[in-house]
């Protein structure tokens, strides 16, 4: 497991097509989801989304691989994550699954933003769920046959209803 993602399957694809762009199984280490995140990137680069809708759907996916990696799994033993991502007309699918512990009563966080303190200092962490929901066009969770799956459909634009993190 070491070195290289376990798995890849890419599916060179386009925006205006519908299919499964990228099936990745690999660890949840911080290298091995550098990588995988780089390998995002590639496919959405060659999808031919604009830089906005890619950085959005960057960061979503930087956010849900950290949340997995740090609280369903133990940062100190990798766990196993299987990640989708597929082409649609206007809107990118991602589906993660992972055999960590499950979300807090099943449920997904409210992702609200939290103010900040006094003193101008920004607290570390608190901000993840606060940005997939308000960059994401629709996140569901679920527990199915001891995995937690998170799909996230993502806006093809950055100028969509659904938000922008510029």
């Amino acid at each position: 497991m070491r070195g290289e993602a376990l798995r890849y399957d890419l599916h060179a694809g386009t925006a205006g097509t519908s299919s499964r762009a990228l099936y990745a199984e690999f660890t949840s280490s911080t290298a091995e989801v550098r990588r995988v995140l780089q390998r995002v990137r590639g496919v959405l680069d060659k999808a031919g989304l604009c830089r906005g809708a890619r950085d959005n759907i960057e960061l979503v996916l930087a956010e849900a691989l950290n949340n997995v990696a740090e609280h369903a799994y133990d940062a100190k033993a990798p766990g196993l994550i299987r990640l989708c991502l597929s082409l649609r007309p206007g809107i990118i699918g991602l589906e993660l699954r992972d055999r960590g512990r499950p979300m807090p009563n099943l449920v997904l966080p409210e992702g609200r933003f939290k103010p900040l303190g006094g003193g101008g200092d920004l607290p570390e962490g608190g901000f993840g769920w606060f940005l997939i929901r308000r960059l994401s066009a629709h996140v569901t969770y679920r527990r199915e046959g001891g995995e937690n799956v998170l799909e996230i459909l993502m806006p093809g634009r950055p100028d969509s209803a659904f938000g922008s993190a510029y």
